[in-house]
């Protein structure tokens, strides 16, 4: 997977405009940013990247008096997990609610165990592909699943990264999930945790993007999908005919401020809110058909 490597030069810097900068350019599709002295680096899938959406919203910059530049060039193709690979992350525990019992449900890598007992472990060994557990937007999805019955659920993951999402929902009870990835090194890196977590044999990883829907069987009682607000805009009507008539939608991976958009579009197809939880300035939102 090819990315662009694009550099922010935020004048006078702050922080703050760092983080505008951030969210504006999520819209034109950058998945992660690095804070430099001067600003941002951002990058951005080749395929995925909107220029135009970028110089739109960069004109408009709300900041008085601050300027933001900006120069793209080809990322080299590195190892973008390299870091975590070396260094992994610290354990993430999540309380069980009461009916699941007491305990927690625990997210760690083969470096770190837990270390205190948890009655539900989810072990991620990531390589080039989001979703350790470690982000706002993923820790909230796995919450919600844990006060959902997952019992015999059938779950579709969209962007399925590490498959995290897909490995909680069938340790949580459902009975299959199928997740799908445009990226090649994550649809194996899923499929390699499905194995190390023993559930491999109910999950089926697939590389493509929302159009890969038109050739899978059935419907599902569970759809989630965490990915940019962008692109949740315009795979929501190919979401919406895998839904079973009470299945439960799962969305994040975008801003609080993008809410009412995606609340609007999902309205129009029929679902219904059901709740919504923040998490510093990331959302997440749960519909039912209506």
């Amino acid at each position: 997977m090819k990315y662009y490597e694009v550099e922010f030069t935020i004048t006078p810097y702050s922080t703050d405009a760092c983080d505008l900068v951030a969210a504006m350019a999520g819209e034109a599709g950058f998945e992660t940013f690095e804070e430099t002295e001067t600003g941002l680096k951002g990058y951005v899938q080749q395929a995925l990247f909107d220029e135009t959406v970028l110089k739109s919203a960069l004109i408009d910059f709300p900041f008085e008096g601050v300027t933001i530049d900006y120069e793209i060039r080809e990322a080299e193709d590195r190892d973008w997990n390299e870091q975590w690979e070396q260094e992994g992350f610290e354990p993430i525990n999540l309380s069980l609610p009461p009916s699941r019992g007491e305990g927690m449900l625990t997210i760690h890598d083969g470096r770190h165990m837990p270390e205190i007992p948890s009655k539900i472990a989810i072990e991620i060994d990531a390589k080039l592909a989001f979703g350790t557990g470690t982000h706002e937007t993923t820790r909230m999805i796995c919450a919600t699943l844990l006060d959902m019955d997952l019992t015999e659920r059938q779950v579709l993951d969209c962007g399925t990264g590490t498959g995290i999402l897909s490995i909680c929902a069938l340790k949580l009870g459902a009975r299959r999930a199928v997740g799908y990835d445009i990226d090649e090194w994550s649809v194996d890196n899923a499929r390699h945790n499905a194995v190390i977590n023993r559930c491999d044999d109910r999950f089926t990883s697939l590389l493509g993007d929302a159009t890969i829907l038109d050739t899978i069987e059935g419907t599902f009682g569970l759809v989630v999908a965490n990915i940019n607000r962008n692109i949740l805009l315009a795979d929501l009507p190919a979401f919406r005919r895998k839904m079973t008539d009470d299945a439960v939608l799962i969305l994040s991976g975008f801003y609080t401020s993008d809410a009412p958009m995606l609340i609007e579009a999902a309205e129009r197809l029929g679902l219904r809110l059901e709740k919504q939880k923040e998490d510093h300035d990331w959302c997440c939102l749960v519909f039912s058909c209506a």
